[in-house]
Parts: C-alpha cells; structure tokens; sequence
C-alpha cells in the first residue's frame, strides 16, 4: 500500500471522527501526545490542543465547526525518522481550509488546520474579480478616480471605518490589504509624513536582515529580480506605493490622542490628531499594528541630569554621519545596538558596546543557509514551495516541539562557525544559543529580544573595532563620562540606550487606559518560563493575532513573514464579524502577566 493511499485512509477517518464527533475514533487516529494546531479554521482562534484530551474537547466544543468535509489530499512527502507529511484541503463549517499532518505509524503527531476562505464570503479573485467598468446605459457615471474621491471625502465624516489600525508599517498596511479585498471598510492611520517613513527615518546604512523570500506582503510579491537584503528606503518605497497599488485607505500625519469604547454602542471613540485638525473616529474594532515591539524602554541613569553629551533610545538613533569623532557609549548588545555601532564605526565615530549579559550570535550567511533554506530562498522557489505553501510548513510545527525542531539545525551551526564564535569570545564577547540551545526564532518568539543576525558588525567586535565591555552595565554618569558597575570610567559624547522596548500592551495603556491594558494582559511571549518569557505555557503568542480579553481590541505586528502570513487570520476573523456571522470563540486565553 502505497504513502498515498495510507494518507486518504487517515483523512478519510479524520472525517468520520469529526463528523460525529466521536471520542473514540480521535483516540484511535491521534497519538496520545499529539497536537492540533488551529489557524481560525474550528475554533474563531490561534489555538494549539496539546495532547489526545485536548483534542477531543477542542473537537467536541467546536462542533460543528470542527466537521472537516471534503478532504482531499494535496501532496505526501516523507520526512524521514519514519514521519510521513500530509498536505490536504477541507471543508469546515464556515471555511475552505488548508491543513498538514504528520503520520507517524498511522497515527497523526501533528496535525495543522488553516481557515483560507469563508465559504459564505469568498475573495473577488480569478473569475469572481471585479468588472472595473460598466458598459451601456448606468446611473453612477461616476469613474473609478470619482468613487475614490468620493469615498475617502466621507470616511471618518458621513461615513466611519468598521475597523481602524493604528500604525502603517507594513503590519497595518498587509491587514488593511487583506480587508480591502474582503470588503470590509477600514483606515489605516500613522503619525509620519509617507506611508515607508517607518523605515526611511532608520539609520543610513539599514538593511532588513531576514531574505527577500522571508518578506514578501499579500497578494503582491517583490519582483524576482529584488536584492536578498532590502535597503531600507527601497522598502519604505515600495510600502508606499504598496498603498496605493492596493487602493488602501491611509491617513498621514494622523495620531491617535486617545481611545475609549462604548458597551452600550459597541463602538471605540477613537480622538486622531489629523495635521492639527482633531477628527473623532467611531470604528466598532480597533487594532493595534504599532510593531512587536511596545514603548521604549528608556532606563533612568543615576546621574544623567549632569551629563553634558546627548541620551538618545536606539529608535531615535538619526544615524552615525553626525557623531564623527565622537566617543558613544552604547547600552545593550542585541541587534539594535550592532547595527548602530557598525554605522557608528563607519561614520568615523568611537562606539563601545557595553554588554549587560550574552547574546545569540547566528551570522546572516549561515542562517540563510540552514534556517530559511528549506522554505525561503531560490532552491525552495525552484523545488516549487511558493510563500504561502512555506509559511503553513512553517506553522505546521506546534510550539512546545519547534525547540526539539530547532535545536540540531543552531547546533550544526555553531559547529560549522565555531571559529567565528571563538574569535568573539576571545574578544570578550559573551554567546549564548538561548536557554536550551534552541537558537534564534525560539528567542525571537520568546522575547523579541537577546539575539544579533551578524551581517558585519560581528567581525568588528571580534577585531576590536567596536570595543566591548561584557557582564557590566553603567552604574552612573558624570558631565562627560559613563562609570561602569566595575568601576571603569569611560569618555562619552553620546550614550545610545539600545534597552528595547516594553510589551506592545503599553501602546493600550497610552492610548486607552493602563487598566485595559492590564485586562488584556502582556502581549508575545509563549510561557516557555525561559528568560523574559515566564510561565505558565501557553502555547500560542500571547494575543496575536486573535481575540483578547477586551471586546474589538486587537493587535497585529511581528517581521514581515508574520504580518504577512497571521494577517489572513485576523483579516477573516474581522470579515466574518463585520458580517454578522456567529463567531464562537473556543480557549480565549487568560491572562497571566500584566506589563
């Protein structure tokens, strides 16, 4: 019997069991420590069952909408260790979905199910695409320039979004692309002068570190000709017009004062300062795409008042062209901090990185080779692995096992750079692979933070270019030097606070109140109580992506394959709100940790 035939056998089981459901037959096709990883598909969430129990009340208490119907296979590959990998198609109750499974003796280890499509609402694509004309005898002579005019004169006066995002980076603009072709009427809104400003107020010298394949948006990928790294004024660039190809409805110079929601309206009342004209905006979902990251954290230095130079956050760093001959001190060592040092070097400045505690070193080369390799780079495009095939493999593997997934690919590599790690440590440079060695994408989704893509600013730490002074920090400043917890003084012009930032739950505390930012709860993180990721496990990012304790408040934000790939999900689950659908949240999650 062939891979094939086994794979139908298991699906179609897989249908009888939901159809029902019946305990008994999941027990009988799962592993009993198995994982179901939904993407919307059964349960209106981002949700993981871990383990046959949870998978039989995920099951039970989604049905109906956990009845998959009409699975097909896609494709069988074997994955070697005795895993065979399933891709399939399917019908839920209100989804046409994608999922993966993974058999391992006839029973699935790991099974994902992605909402694509509602069912009742799908895309205008392909044959269902819009007209664009309307030929012979109409009423509206109105052309296409006309409506739009029309529409965005009356959008926030006659006529309110039913979602407005806050912030439009490329997290704001790949959901507001996603709405706008769901239908849903929805403003994006951002304080900068250009839709791209995000990336063209960065520092000279910026490039995006993860590769062109890793970074497309929706619907409209980069040409295959684009550079594997892309400067930043070439991303801001095709951000902005990224907007207008798409037809997205984006205010500039737009900033949101304050924000409060109404229960008895179901509304926010959102106050935007639109180039100083207040304008009050009365969307019923409110989504926050103001970055991963949250507010800075700016850390009080003792003395600092006396301090004649100039303190700047690293989100503030204008670029090291002005800081020629000057000695900079550089708090932190993650990537924020190598990358201002290295323009800061190049600039004729004399940077010196203090090192609080290690940092995940993975050099660009490598990570490109090992990580992104199989999935996001030319081989995967030419093996026929488009984005959106990569990005479900991708999530196909379920968070509590990734670090297992992870941890021999990070190994191979620092064996394979083990000279490059040794001339670092040499330096003075203290490395780590995280806490169980399981590399950069699990400190990433741990943290957001303790970890440097090396795309040169390594070798300058290792050849003394860029000095390094490890396991201190800055006990205090005098008028023109820092004195480190050692007790070393050094020379400083400049300090450069590259201390990251705070949750993304700040930006509610700023813009609605500090008590809804604690009934939502922290955002990112697993609970993988790990270092500045504490317990307990919860399996998916905290409020991603997906409902939150706080009615129509939503936050949306990660590096580009996330706002890409997660955008799908909070775009279907905002269509289906907007029209009426019965939308039945199953595993809410609770909240642990506030701040």
């Amino acid at each position: 019997m062939t891979s094939t035939t086994h794979a139908r056998e298991w699906l179609q089981k897989l249908e009888e069991a939901t159809a029902g459901p019946s305990a008994d037959s999941l027990r009988e096709i799962f592993e009993r420590d198995a994982f179901w990883r939904d993407l919307t598909a059964i349960s209106w969430n981002i949700t993981t069952a871990e383990g046959i129990d949870e998978i039989v009340d995920m099951v039970e208490a989604t049905h109906p909408a956990s009845r998959l119907t009409d699975v097909t296979v896609s494709e069988v590959a074997d994955e070697g260790d005795g895993v065979t990998r399933v891709s399939f198609t399917f019908d839920s109750a209100d989804f046409h979905g994608k999922g993966i499974v993974r058999l391992r003796e006839g029973r699935a280890w790991t099974l994902l199910t992605s909402a694509q499509e509602l069912i009742e609402h799908p895309e205008p694509k392909g044959r269902r695409r819009p007209l664009g004309a309307e030929h012979g005898e109409k009423a509206d002579t109105r052309n296409w320039l006309d409506r739009k005019t029309d529409r965005q004169a009356a959008l926030g006066t006659t006529e309110q979004p039913y979602v407005l995002i806050v912030g439009g980076g490329q997290g704001g603009i790949a959901l507001g692309a996603r709405l706008k072709r769901l239908g849903v009427p929805t403003l994006i809104v951002d304080k900068a002068d250009r839709p791209g400003d995000q990336w063209r107020s960065r520092y000279h010298s910026l490039c995006l570190h993860d590769p062109v394949w890793y970074d497309h948006l929706p619907y409209l990928p980069f040409p295959d000709d684009w550079p594997v790294f892309t400067p930043k004024d070439k991303m801001g660039d095709w951000l902005e017009h990224y907007v207008g190809i798409m037809d997205l409805d984006y205010w500039t110079n737009s900033e949101c004062v304050r924000a409060s929601y109404d229960e008895n309206s179901g509304t926010w009342s959102v106050e935007v300062n639109r180039d100083g004209t207040t304008v009050t905006l009365l969307p019923t979902h409110l989504v926050l795409a103001t970055g991963m990251s949250g507010v800075p954290n700016r850390p009080h230095l003792t003395g600092e008042e006396n301090f004649r130079g100039e303190i700047r956050h690293s989100s503030e760093h204008p670029g090291g062209d002005g800081d020629k001959g000057r000695n900079v001190i550089i708090l932190g060592a993650n990537n924020s901090a190598h990358d201002i040092a290295a323009d800061l070097h190049e600039n004729g400045a004399h940077p010196v990185m203090i090192q609080r505690s290690s940092t995940h070193i993975v050099k660009s080369d490598s990570l490109m080779r090992e990580v992104f390799g199989p999935l996001y780079s030319e081989d995967a495009v030419e093996a026929g692995i488009d984005v959106d095939t990569a990005d479900l493999l991708f999530a196909s593997w379920p968070y509590r096992i990734l670090p297992d997934v992870q941890r021999p690919v990070f190994d191979r590599i620092r064996e394979d750079d083990r000279e490059f790690y040794d001339k670092l440590e040499k330096a003075g440079f203290l490395l780590d692979f995280g806490d169980d060695d399981s590399g950069l994408f699990l400190k990433y989704l741990r943290r957001g933070s303790g970890y440097y893509i090396d795309v040169g600013a390594s070798d300058l730490v290792a050849e003394g270019k860029i000095p390094v002074r490890s396991g201190v920090s800055i006990d205090h400043v005098t008028s023109d030097s820092v004195v480190l917890t050692d007790g070393t003084e050094l020379p400083a012009d400049v300090i450069v606070l590259a201390t990251g930032y705070g949750s993304m739950n700040g930006w509610a505390a700023q813009l609605i109140s500090p008590e809804v930012a604690d009934e939502v709860g922290r955002c990112w993180g697993l609970g993988s109580d790990t270092t500045k990721d504490p317990g307990p496990w919860e399996g998916e990012l905290r409020n991603m992506w997906k409902p939150t304790q706080v009615e129509g408040l939503w936050f949306h934000g990660g590096n580009l394959h996330q706002s890409r790939h997660y955008s799908r999900y909070l775009a279907l689950q905002l269509k289906a709100r907007y029209e009426g659908m019965d939308t039945p949240v199953y595993d809410l999650a609770p909240v642990h940790h506030t701040g």
